[in-house]
């Protein structure tokens, strides 16, 4: 990594999401899926994603703290994020497309896998990795435990990671 990205990356925070920047949040989410995932997902597939991501009761229940997100923020502006459902899988792992290849979803999940260890008293984590992501997830510790399926017009490998 070259100094430039280095003192940038040294600028990055991670914490827990606040009610305030769940709008921000999704507003990233969905972009990102737009750009790298939608083309993979046919118009079915967008539309449930569209949904899962625009429910009230999603955003009730990160209001009621059964939703939680890590948010990394550079500057106060959320440039990633991470969340977690059904207590130990993740969800919307999404950074945005110019801080890639940062080590800033890595980071969201591990402090993600901590929280789930030290709070959760849990030592997995799955996720519904999405085609442009399996290589990432395996990088980073996660194996494959379902082959690739198709839900609802959604293309998603199971993985897993134990820690």
């Amino acid at each position: 990594m070259d100094n430039g990205k280095a003192l940038l990356k040294s600028r990055i925070t991670y914490e827990w999401a606040r009610p305030e920047d769940w709008t921000d949040s999704i507003s990233l989410v969905w972009t990102t899926f737009m750009e790298f995932e939608a083309e993979d997902y046919g118009s079915e597939g967008v539309g449930h994603f569209f949904e899962f991501v625009t429910d009230d009761d999603l955003h009730k229940a990160f209001l009621n703290g059964n939703y939680p997100m890590v948010v990394a923020r550079l500057d106060g502006q959320i440039i990633g994020v991470g969340s977690l459902r059904n207590t130990n899988r993740l969800s919307l792992l999404f950074v945005n497309k110019e801080y890639h290849r940062m080590g800033i979803a890595t980071e969201i999940v591990d402090k993600l896998c901590r929280y789930l260890r030290d709070i959760c008293h849990e030592n997995t984590m799955t996720v519904r990795a999405a085609p442009y992501a399996v290589d990432f997830y395996k990088k980073i510790g996660f194996r494959v435990t379902e082959p690739e399926r198709n839900i609802s017009g959604i293309k998603v490998t199971t993985m897993e990671l134990v820690f």
